[in-house]
C-alpha cells in the first residue's frame, strides 16, 4: 500500500479559514502490521454501548467512547464535552472508556477487530486512512453533510482513499521549541533564529547550570519530532513528505546529513532520554532546570493554569539552511472516528456531529489551553496567550506536516523507526549502518 499523493496536496492548507485570517498530542507508537493484523491479546476492552432506539428520528441510549486521553488535563476536557452533550441531548448518555495513551496506540489493531466502542479517539493523516482502508472504521460522510465551520482542507484530512469521510477533527496544536519567559528574562537570553545561534545559546545555558534541551524518549515517539524538525530544515518539506511516503532513500546523503546534524546537537540534550517519559522531561522545563523543550504545545498540560502557563511560550525550530528556510512546521490534528459496526450508530453519529461543532470545541480549548479548535466558528476571544500565539504560528506557516508516525505507514513507524532512532540515541557514531538498515527494512515494508 503506497501513501496517497493527496497528503501533500492538503497539508499545506490545513489551517481553517478563520485562522488563516489572523496576521494544532498524542503521538503514538502502535505496532501495526500493514497486511497482517496483530494477534496478541488486547489490553483494550470496550464495555459496549447499551444499544439504541429511534423514536421519531431521535437517537437514544448509551454511546461509548474509547479515549486515549489518560493525562489529567485532556481527560477532564473530554469529560466536560460529554457532560455538555448529554445535557443537550435528552435520551442519550455517554460512557467514556479511558485507556493509558500508549497502551491504546499499541493495541489499537486488536481493539478495532474485537468489540470496540461506538466512537474512538484518533488522528488524521495516514493512520486514519490506514484503518479505513482495512475496513475497521465506519463511514461518517453523512455527519459531514451537516457539519458547519470545517474548512475544505480539514475535510480532505478526514477523507479515506475511497473518497468517504471517516474522521471528525476536534483540535490541533503546533510543535516548536518551548521555554519559560522568566528563565529567558533572568539570564538575558534571546530567541535564536539559526542553528548556530541555538548552539551558542545552548552552550551558554550549560554554563548557567541549565539543561539546554529537555528530552525524554522512553515511549519511543517523542524523538520522531526531533527528526522531523531537522529533516524539514535540512531538506525541506517536499523531501520530508516523500521520505515518509517511501519515495526517497533513507541511506542517501540527505538523510545522513539529518542524523549528522542531530549528532552534533546531542550534547545539548538531556542525557539518558530513553529512561524518561515526555511528562518527566516537561517537569524539567516546568521546574526551570531546562532552558528549552522541543515538543507539541500539549507540554502546557504539565504547567498549572494561570501564572505558570502564562510563563510558557515558544519559538520556531531554527533555520539550518537559508535556501530551505524555516517556514515548514508540524501541527497534528486530533479527533474522533466511529466503529465499523457501532452498537448505537444513531447516537454515535449524533455525538460526532457535536464534537465537531464550535460549541464542543469551545469547551475543550477552555479546559485544555494547550490546543486550539479546528472549527472556524469556535470562539477565539477567550484564548490564552499561548493559544493565540499557536494560531498565529500555524497561520504563518507555508507548509504543515502531521508527525512522522502519522505521515508514514504505521508498521514502518513503529517497527522500524522507533528502534532505529533509539539505537541512534545510544550510538550516534554508526550513521551509515543505521540508515542502511532503515532503507533495507523500508524496501521490504513499502513493497508489500
Amino acid at each position: 500500500m503506497t501513501r496517497p499523493t493527496s497528503e501533500a496536496e492538503y497539508l499545506a492548507s490545513l489551517v481553517p479559514a478563520s485562522v488563516r485570517g489572523v496576521s494544532r498530542r498524542t503521538l503514538l507508537r502502535g505496532a501495526l502490521g500493514a497486511g497482517t493484523l496483530l494477534a496478541a491479546p488486547s489490553l483494550l476492552a470496550a464495555c459496549g454501548g447499551g444499544g439504541s432506539t429511534s423514536t421519531g428520528g431521535k437517537a437514544t441510549g448509551t454511546v461509548t467512547i474509547g479515549s486515549n486521553q489518560s493525562d489529567a488535563v485532556p481527560k477532564a476536557a473530554i469529560q466536560a464535552v460529554m457532560d455538555a452533550f448529554q445535557k443537550a441531548n435528552s435520551g442519550l448518555t455517554t460512557k467514556i472508556n479511558t485507556i493509558d495513551h500508549n497502551s491504546f496506540q499499541e493495541n489499537i489493531n486488536n481493539y478495532l477487530q474485537g468489540s470496540p466502542d461506538d466512537v474512538w479517539m484518533w488522528f488524521s493523516g495516514y493512520r486514519m486512512r490506514f484503518f479505513a482502508s482495512k475496513g475497521l472504521a465506519g463511514d461518517v460522510s453523512d455527519v459531514w453533510k451537516d457539519l458547519a465551520g470545517m474548512s475544505d482542507a480539514l475535510k480532505k484530512a478526514s477523507t479515506g482513499d475511497d473518497g468517504k469521510q471517516y474522521f471528525v477533527p476536534s483540535t490541533y496544536y503546533p510543535w516548536a521549541m518551548f521555554y519559560r519567559k522568566s528563565v529567558f528574562e533572568k539570564f538575558g537570553y534571546t530567541e535564536p533564529k539559526t542553528l548556530d545561534e541555538f548552539k551558542t545559546l545552548g552552550t551558554q545555558m550549560k554554563k548557567d547550570g541549565l539543561v539546554p534541551i529537555a528530552f525524554g524518549d522512553k515511549d519511543g515517539w517523542p524523538a520522531m519530532g526531533t527528526f522531523d524538525q531537522l529533516n524539514l530544515r535540512v531538506n525541506g518539506y517536499q523531501f520530508h513528505v516523500d521520505l515518509m511516503a517511501g519515495k526517497e532513500a533513507w541511506n542517501g546523503d540527505k538523510v545522513k546529513k539529518v542524523f549528522d546534524t542531530w549528532a552534533g546537537l546531542l550534547d545539548l540534550h538531556q542525557p539518558d532520554a530513553l529512561g524518561r517519559t515526555w511528562q518527566e522531561a516537561a517537569q524539567t522545563l516546568q521546574q526551570k532546570k531546562a532552558g528549552t523543550y522541543l515538543l507539541g504545545s500539549f507540554v502546557a498540560q504539565q504547567f498549572s493554569k494561570g501564572a505558570e502557563q502564562d510563563d510558557l511560550t515558544f519559538f520556531n525550530f531554527p533555520e539550518i539552511d537559508s535556501t530551505i528556510g524555516a517556514d515548514a512546521i508540524e501541527a497534528p490534528i486530533d479527533g474522533y472516528m466511529m466503529a465499523k459496526r457501532p452498537k448505537n450508530e444513531a447516537g454515535a453519529k449524533k455525538l460526532l456531529g457535536y464534537v465537531g461543532s464550535a460549541d464542543a470545541q469551545n469547551i475543550v480549548v477552555k479546559a485544555d489551553p494547550s490546543v486550539i479548535a479546528t472549527n472556524d466558528k469556535a470562539d477565539q476571544a477567550s484564548y490564552t496567550a499561548l493559544q493565540k500565539k499557536s494560531v498565529e504560528f500555524v497561520s504563518q506557516a507555508k507548509s504543515i506536516a502531521q508527525f512522522m508516525d502519522r505521515d508514514t505507514r504505521p508498521d514502518f513507524a513503529s517497527t522500524v523507526m522507533i528502534p532505529a532512532i533509539q539505537s541512534f540515541l545510544k550510538n550516534p557514531k554508526d550513521i551509515d549502518g543505521l540508515v542502511n538498515s532503515i532503507e533495507n527494512q523500508k524496501k521490504s515494508i513499502f513493497s508489500s
